[in-house]
């Protein structure tokens, strides 16, 4: 996008004082205060009169006096016919870009109540927050609105019924002829405010719930990215903005406008219904839209350039809407960028490799393995740009990635289309994102889907932050017992042979790391943010071991405390790097247990001593039901009952359970030492980050331990 500002000053139509506070309009002598939010939208209004639309500086005049009854107000910008500047032409009403829908609506009214306040007719109106702008012309006869798609430029008459054509730049200029303009590339703070705009503007309303009119924002952003993406020859409009109905077609300024609203709305169907039959996935329901909402949302996003606004800056434009959104509306808390960049840095993906997140929310996870491997293919063929040859390589290198490796699983559907939308944005990689239950087999996922992909077994990696806190009951998820980690565990130390028992439930979170090593391949890469209680509680021991069973510990980076602080969640957590042994070493390292056990077992004649025990017990209460029964002369049934057999057999029973405890606790110890000596010795790299690049509230810090913990890991991992 243009730098008007600084082409302003290049050009001599504006200066400023040293700290940027003043702008002085060099012609008009004025000085203005520039950290006035509406006058940087005036100031950049201004400018582009001058350098798009060709207006001589000196028949523009600025904050010009309007009589209004007993009040002097002031409007904006006059454009003038005349070089005494008697006959106004356009008025411009400048608004600040965080204006709302409502606010802007009312700016119209001021600003055709300015235009019927001057002394002389004015034929054009012009409202603008740099956001959005609205063009109308002026018939004081029939105090009607005629819209238009854009003010006239200097020398021109007749305006087209259109604003937006492709390669705009490449046509020639014909004089009297109103000149086209091609998509603006705009920054990511510019497009932040354009979505939650127009979000703003379809609930705000009423009509809409937020919740909603996200999911009809989202529809219509997919329409625009398709829109751009069309075949088009040079000079042909883009459907995705305004056209307008001429008099000549209708006369009834109303009946103009609807016209117009419904030729809009079957163009963006259009759109929609042609995006939806390649893409069935990403949207199932209509538009739900009136033609009016519809031509809201696209004055917001009619002039900008998707496909060419760098992608780094669109991504985080939406990631920012998109999650202040989501945060607000349904307490999700999406993985922190720092942590996602970590843990995708570190890890070798290619781009061979099959990638998925269980639980991938947006899709930040998805994205950044695209953008590593969209970097790698730069690295590879740094001129695609102006090297066919080094094109024909480089997009098929991420472009099939995104295509053929990228998966994720996300169980609320809206979330779903939302992490399908970022994809989009990011230029592809949705098509492998599915709405499903995570925690599923993939034999139920292929029930619900027609994607193969996600089959047991075949990924490389999964990078994942599952959720915390919930747990998945038995009771309502028949699945759970099909969980090894669903089931309780079996202790090696009892006397009898115990039943399989199902857990009454299991959390989503220990579930979720049996699944994802059935998603893996043998050595394939786990890498997932977990709660510390799972690394560190006494009772989440046998999670641990089976962990130490399925996967070779790669790496344990502890996160600080307020990690996810910003995003609602104050769980003490760690990233764990998992690496999936292959099936014989897993039998193997379960073998070694078990002969370990076994082993102590016979070494130790535990099960000997425990019946020993048992029978000394039972001897002993014989006894002692029969001293009660002499001397009180009762039934052996009826001397259990007494307070004296009670009390004596709670303290011998207490002797007892000493004895079992203590050499549970000796074996247990002789167990753990006997593992430290027969399994398998490797190093685990260990980190703690204690300053991770932001604070408890989000805001951003100087220091990201994450960077240099991350070179070192990255430099582990290559050893293995």
């Amino acid at each position: 996008m243009k730098d008007y500002i600084q082409l302003g000053i290049d050009k001599g139509l504006i200066s400023f004082n040293e700290d940027k506070s003043r702008i002085t309009y060099i012609y008009q002598k004025k000085e203005r205060n520039y950290n006035n939010p509406e006058e940087k939208v005036q100031a950049e209004t201004f400018l582009r009169l001058i350098l798009d639309y060709n207006y001589p500086e000196s028949r523009i005049r600025q904050f010009v006096p309007v009589t209004m009854g007993r009040e002097i107000k002031e409007a904006d910008i006059v454009v003038y016919d005349d070089e005494m500047c008697m006959s106004p032409h356009i008025l411009v009403e400048c608004k600040r870009q965080e204006v709302s829908e409502a606010e802007y609506q009312q700016a119209i009214e001021q600003a055709y109540s300015y235009a019927f306040a001057l002394p002389c007719d004015v034929k054009y109106v012009w409202v603008t927050s740099g956001i959005k702008s609205d063009y109308f012309e002026v018939d004081k006869n029939q105090n009607a609105r005629n819209q238009l798609p854009d003010i006239p430029q200097y020398g021109v008459e007749n305006i087209a019924t259109y604003k937006y054509v492709y390669e705009a730049q490449y046509l020639p200029e014909e004089a009297g002829k109103q000149r086209f303009f091609d998509l603006a590339v705009i920054d990511q703070s510019d497009l932040t405010r354009r979505f939650k705009q127009a979000h703003e503007a379809l609930w705000a309303g009423g009509q809409l719930n937020p919740s909603e009119a996200f999911d009809e924002l989202d529809k219509l952003i997919f329409c625009k990215i398709w829109d751009e993406r069309k075949p088009r020859r040079m000079g042909e409009p883009y459907d995705f903005q305004i056209i307008t109905v001429t008099r000549d077609e209708e006369k009834d300024a109303a009946k103009r406008r609807s016209k117009e609203n419904e030729n809009l709305c079957n163009r963006i169907k259009a759109l929609y219904e042609e995006g939806r039959a390649k893409d069935k996935e990403v949207f199932r329901d209509n538009i739900r839209l009136t033609p009016e909402k519809i031509r809201t949302v696209v004055g917001y996003l009619e002039g900008v350039n998707l496909s060419e606004t760098d992608l780094d800056s669109k991504g985080r434009a939406f990631e920012t809407f998109m999650g202040s959104f989501f945060r607000g509306n349904f307490g999700q808390y999406f993985t922190p960028r720092e942590i996602v960049k970590f843990i995708v840095d570190v890890l070798p993906i290619k781009n061979d490799s099959k990638v998925l997140d269980t639980s991938c929310g947006s899709g930040g996870f998805l994205l950044y393995a695209l953008n590593k491997v969209r970097d790698q293919a730069t690295s590879y063929y740094p001129n695609y740009r102006t090297d066919t040859k080094q094109y024909a390589k480089w997009f098929p290198y991420w472009h099939d990635f995104a295509e053929k490796n990228l998966y994720g699983i996300e169980i609320s559907e809206q979330i779903s289309r939302a992490a399908k939308m970022n994809m989009i944005i990011h230029d592809d990689g949705h098509t492998n994102v599915i709405t499903s239950d995570g925690l599923v087999s993939d034999e139920m996922i292929f029930a619900k889907t027609s994607n193969q992909g996600f089959t047991y077994g075949t990924f490389d990696f999964i990078i994942t932050n599952p959720p915390f806190g919930s747990t998945i009951r038995q009771s309502e998820q028949a699945y759970l017992k099909t969980y090894q980690l669903g089931k309780k565990e079996e202790d090696w130390l009892a006397v009898k042979v115990q039943p399989e028992i199902t857990r009454d439930g299991q959390s989503t979170e220990v579930l979720f790391i049996e699944q994802d090593y059935k998603f893996l391949k043998e050595d394939g890469y786990l890498a997932i943010v977990l709660p510390d209680g799972i690394l560190t509680n006494s009772s989440m021991q046998y999670v641990r071991t089976q962990i130490e069973d399925w996967f070779r510990i790669v790496a344990v980076v502890s996160m600080p405390q307020t990690a996810f602080a910003a995003n609602g969640a104050g769980v003490k957590s760690s990233v764990l790097f998992l690496r999936k042994w292959k099936k014989v070493e897993t039998e193997k390292l379960i073998q070694t247990k078990k002969n370990i056990e076994n082993t102590l077992l016979s070494d130790s004649n535990y099960l000997a001593q425990r019946t020993q025990w048992d029978k000394e017990i039972k001897q002993k209460q014989k006894l002692k039901a029969e001293e009660i029964k002499g001397k009180q002369r009762i039934s052996a049934t009826a001397a259990k009952q007494t307070d004296e057999y009670k009390s004596w057999n709670a303290s011998m029973l207490e002797e007892y359970a000493a004895k079992i405890d203590e050499l549970k606790t000796n074996l247990t110890e002789q167990y753990l030492q006997a593992k430290q000596s027969n399994l398998p010795d490797y190093p685990i790299f260990m980190a703690i980050a204690e300053e991770i690049g932001y604070d408890a509230t989000g805001k951003k810090t100087a220091t990201n331990e994450l960077d240099v913990i991350g070179e070192e890991l990255k430099k582990f991992i290559a050893t293995l």
